[in-house]
């Protein structure tokens, strides 16, 4: 009763290892993974060769398809001469179904004896010249096709193992294309550990091109030439504020830094108003360095880390995204946001537990400029359901708030009911589904450019704005007004 796991190499026969021929020659009967190798052709001759390459076409699925394997090999373990199984390359190298009888053996408490050989990594390196320890991740093509970006540092070389065919390639490409340039040259290695190899370089818009891409293929990613990966930008932070970094950098605390941090919100805030997407782009590497440079104080300060801060809005994105990352269902953008406050509801009721006072506004920080903190406070309690029926109601309720402020006589109390026409009106916006923060610094930015043709208008006329009439003033403004 045992299992004994071999690895064939990577497809030339003298690559194979002494023990594993040994033990190959001594066998009377070998399971293989697939035949699709070119050592299989070399074994000896007397062997009796088994495979399970008809389950990859009629089961549903790589995962069906390993499971399976998996317990036909724990099977033919138990019996008392137990079972040789051989896979391409190194047993513990993309080989999905080996993990599988790991885990279920050591379950079972079955012996299983692992025989390594050559993976594809060893010759790729050999015919690309690269060091494996320079920084190299790994990769499987299968699991790079279903995600939606990249879990590779760009900073960093990447081997994408089982590259098997064109249309996992055009998966694979389009993964990869959410972090690197369509044009970022890979390159694509055929046959390596198979005679001498092939090299094909390509852009990467044309991975999934011709019929290139076959059983023996690897795609290498080479690094990008400037730094595009978060622990990149982190290594730059942290030598700013090393011993012999910028003194400036190595002065700043989290409050020093308060202010730089508001001002690289509203530059961010400036090019999207502006529709610059160059300059957006350019203001979020700014603010996503005043994020770094905090969380590098608090690393220092032994607060948090990168991964605490990451770690923690990703499950806290999982979390309340139970229709995308679990089994709930919701059939609009309403029902998703009720789901959301529902969900936040419940954090909050266990925040509470622990002596804080729950709220649903609570989460709207007062330090928001106060129409931004105004339109999140009416937006955090119409999704309780306190909330106007239609936009009539809310128009109404301006027309009661102005009224209540022209028949205010006293100032404390005209800039209260100033402060709740004001409110009001954002509710306004907030019904219009327009930022009410956006739409006044517009409203400012066309009465700057209507202020200054006045003021030109009146300067061409050899006249002080101040000394013309409230009629000629407003016949100014008509002109300006039009010219915008």
């Amino acid at each position: 009763m045992n299992i004994t796991i071999l690895g064939l190499g990577p497809g030339d026969p003298d690559l194979l290892t002494r023990r594993a021929w040994d033990l190959l020659s001594q066998a009377d009967e070998v399971y293989l993974r697939t035949r699709r190798h070119p050592t299989v052709a070399e074994l000896p001759e007397h062997l009796v060769l088994h495979d399970f390459d008809h389950l990859y076409d009629t089961l549903n699925g790589f995962a069906e398809v390993y499971d399976t394997i998996a317990e036909q090999i724990l099977a033919l373990g138990l019996r008392r001469e137990g079972v040789l199984y051989a896979v391409p390359g190194h047993p513990l190298v993309g080989e999905a179904s080996v993990q599988h009888i790991l885990g279920r053996a050591s379950d079972r408490e079955l012996p299983v004896t692992l025989v390594e050989g050559l993976s594809f990594v060893e010759p790729v390196l050999t015919i690309l010249g690269i060091d494996g320890l320079d920084g190299l991740q790994l990769s499987d093509a299968t699991e790079l096709a279903v995600a939606y970006h990249p879990d590779l540092d760009t900073d960093r070389p990447a081997l994408i193992g089982q590259l098997y065919g064109q249309r996992l390639a055009s998966e694979v490409k389009l993964t990869l294309m959410n972090a690197y340039p369509e044009d970022w040259k890979v390159t694509l290695v055929k046959a390596a550990g198979v005679g001498t190899g092939t090299l094909i370089r390509i852009p990467l818009y044309e991975l999934d091109r011709g019929q290139v891409c076959d059983h023996l293929t690897t795609l290498y990613v080479p690094p990008l030439p400037n730094t595009g990966g978060l622990p990149g930008l982190q290594q730059t932070i942290a030598r700013l504020r090393a011993p012999d970094g910028c003194p400036w950098d190595r002065e700043q605390t989290h409050q020093s830094l308060r202010e730089n941090l508001l001002e690289e919100t509203y530059e961010v805030l400036s090019a999207l108003d502006a529709d610059d997407t160059e300059k957006l782009c350019e203001e979020l590497g700014d603010l996503l360095m005043q994020i770094a440079m905090h969380v590098q104080i608090a690393t220092e300060e032994g607060e948090f880390q990168f991964a605490d801060v990451i770690g923690g809005i990703d499950a806290k994105l999982k979390r309340r995204h139970p229709h995308v990352f679990g089994d709930l269902t919701v059939g609009s953008t309403g029902e998703v946001l009720r789901a959301w406050e529902a969900i936040k509801a419940n954090e909050r009721a266990n925040a509470s537990h622990e002596g804080e006072q729950p709220s649903s506004l609570d989460s709207v920080p007062a330090i928001l400029p106060a129409l931004a903190r105004a339109q999140a406070l009416g937006e955090r309690a119409a999704r309780t359901g306190f909330d106007w029926p239609d936009l009539s109601g809310v128009l109404d309720k301006v027309s009661e708030e102005l009224a209540e402020l022209i028949d205010c006589r006293d100032q404390q109390g005209q800039a209260r009911e100033l402060g709740d026409l004001l409110f009001s009106l954002v509710n306004v916006a907030r019904w219009l589904r327009i930022d009410a923060e956006s739409a006044l610094r517009g409203a400012c930015d066309r009465f700057s450019e209507r202020y200054a043709h006045m003021e030109q208008d009146a300067q061409s006329h050899g006249v002080e704005l101040s000394t013309l009439s409230p009629a000629e003033q407003d016949a100014l403004w008509n002109q300006a007004k039009n010219h915008g």
